[in-house]
C-alpha cells in the first residue's frame, strides 16, 4: 500500500513542471552553464588584457636606463607605449584619468645607487582593480630584476651558482587523494546538501499544502488506509526528489568537466575522476540519504501546518539558509571531523565527505555520523507523523 501511494504521488509530482525544473533540469544545467560562462568570460578578459596596448608613464629616468630596458622587452608580453612625465603629480593625474595604465617612479639618485652597488627602489603605480595591469607590472619587474642581477654579478666577477650556497627543496608527502580531498572536499558536499534540500522543498509543499489548497487531502484520508502509510508514501516521494536532485547536480558537474572544453584544467578533471568510484558513491549516498530524510522530516510538518502554498514557501525558504551555512564549513581549512564535530548535524556530513574523498575517514567516524543522522531522521519522521495525525492541521 505504501508503494502504491508512493507510485501515485510520484506520477503526480512528475507531472508538475515546477518540480521537474528544481529536481532535474536546474541541477543538471546549472553547473555546465555556470562553468562554461565563467571560463569563456575569463578567457575573453585574459585575451583582451594581453592584447591591450599598455601605456607606461615614467618619471625620474634621466638617462633613460629603464626606458630602454622596457623597450627591449619582447612584444609577446603585450604591446606597450612609453611616455615620459616631468613629475609624479602629472603622472598620477594621467593615471587617474586613464591616459596611462602603468606608472614607473625612478629615484633621482638611481644612477648613483647603481654605481655604488646599492639597491634601487622602483615603484609601480597602477589601478589594481583593472584586469591584467598587476600581472603586466610583475612581468616588467621580473625583467628589471633579472637584468640588474646579471649586470651586478658580471661587475663582481661572480657566477649565479656562487651566490647560491643552499638549494632547498620541498617535497609534498601527502597522497594525491588527500590533495584532491582538500580541493574538492568542501565543494562537493555543499552541492549535494544544497540541491538535496531544494529537491525536497517543492514536492513537500505540493504533496501536503498543495493538496489542502486543492481540497483533495480529505478525499485521500477517507480511503481505508492507515494514516502513517499515506505519510510514508508521500515522504518517499519527497526523499526521492531530494536524492534525484543531488544526483543530477553531480551529473551536471561531471558533464561540464568532460564535455565543455575544460580538458585543459587537468587538476579539476582529476578531482572529478578520482571521486567517481563505486566505493565513494555508495559511501556518499549512505551519508546523504538520512540527511535528505531529515530535511524531508523538517519540511513536511511545516507544509502540513501551512494554510497556503505561499505561506509554506515563505517559511521553508529561509530554512535553506540555516542548512547551507553549516555546509560551508567544508571550505574552511583546519576544521576536521573529530569527537566534537561528529555530533553537529550537516557539519558532520560535510566533514565526513571531505575525509572520505581524502581517504582519511575511519569506519568509527563514518558509523558515528551515519548513526546520528539516522537518529535525527527518525525523530524528524516522528515529528511529521505527529503533525500529520492532527485533524486541526489537515482540515484547517
Amino acid at each position: 500500500m505504501i508503494f502504491r501511494i508512493f507510485r501515485k504521488e510520484l506520477l503526480d509530482t512528475l507531472r508538475d513542471r515546477r518540480t521537474l525544473m528544481t529536481m532535474l533540469v536546474i541541477p543538471i544545467l546549472v553547473f555546465p552553464i555556470t562553468l562554461n560562462v565563467f571560463v569563456e568570460i575569463s578567457k575573453s578578459y585574459e585575451e583582451s588584457a594581453s592584447k591591450e596596448t599598455m601605456k607606461i608613464g615614467i618619471v625620474g629616468d634621466k638617462n633613460q636606463y629603464y626606458t630602454e630596458q622596457l623597450q627591449q622587452i619582447p612584444e609577446a608580453v603585450g604591446p606597450k607605449k612609453i611616455m615620459v612625465f616631468q613629475d609624479s603629480a602629472a603622472l598620477r593625474k594621467a593615471l587617474n584619468q586613464d591616459q596611462i595604465q602603468l606608472g614607473l617612479l625612478v629615484p633621482t639618485q638611481a644612477a648613483i645607487q647603481r654605481k655604488n652597488q646599492t639597491p634601487v627602489n622602483l615603484s609601480w603605480l597602477l589601478d589594481a582593480s583593472e584586469v591584467g595591469r598587476s600581472e603586466r607590472s610583475e612581468i616588467y619587474s621580473s625583467y628589471f630584476k633579472a637584468k640588474a642581477e646579471s649586470q651586478r654579478l658580471q661587475e663582481l666577477g661572480l657566477s649565479p651558482d656562487q651566490i647560491k650556497p643552499l638549494s632547498i627543496q620541498t617535497i609534498n608527502c601527502a597522497s594525491e587523494k588527500k590533495m584532491v580531498g582538500q580541493i574538492a572536499g568542501g565543494f562537493l558536499p555543499y552541492i549535494f546538501i544544497a540541491f538535496g534540500f531544494i529537491g525536497c522543498m517543492y514536492p513537500a509543499i505540493d504533496l501536503f499544502t498543495g493538496e489542502k489548497e486543492r481540497g483533495t487531502i480529505e478525499t485521500l484520508l477517507t480511503v481505508p488506509v492507515s494514516r502513517w502509510k499515506i505519510l510514508m508514501g508521500k515522504m518517499l516521494v519527497v526523499v526521492c526528489s531530494g536524492m534525484v536532485a543531488a544526483t543530477c547536480a553531480l551529473l551536471g558537474l561531471f558533464v561540464s568537466i568532460e564535455f565543455l572544453d575544460l580538458a585543459d584544467n587537468k587538476e579539476l578533471l582529476e578531482v572529478i575522476h578520482s571521486i567517481l568510484t563505486p566505493y565513494f558513491i555508495l559511501s556518499m549516498f549512505a551519508l546523504l540519504l538520512p540527511l535528505v530524510i531529515f530535511f524531508a522530516g523538517l519540511m513536511i510538518p511545516i507544509a502540513i501546518y501551512a494554510k497556503s502554498f505561499k505561506e509554506a514557501q515563505s517559511i521553508i525558504t529561509p530554512l535553506n539558509i540555516l542548512v547551507v551555512l553549516p555546509a560551508m564549513v567544508g571550505f574552511f581549512p583546519g576544521i576536521a571531523l573529530d569527537f566534537q564535530t561528529v555530533f553537529i548535524p550537516v557539519v558532520n556530513v560535510v566533514l565526513a565527505t571531505k575525509a572520505l574523498i581524502a581517504g582519511t575517514l575511519s569506519w568509527a567516524y563514518f558509523l558515528a555520523v551515519f548513526a546520528l543522522m539516522c537518529t535525527l531522521a527518525l525523530l524528524a519522521i516522528s515529528l511529521s507523523y505527529r503533525q500529520f495525525g492532527k485533524e486541526s492541521n489537515i482540515l484547517n
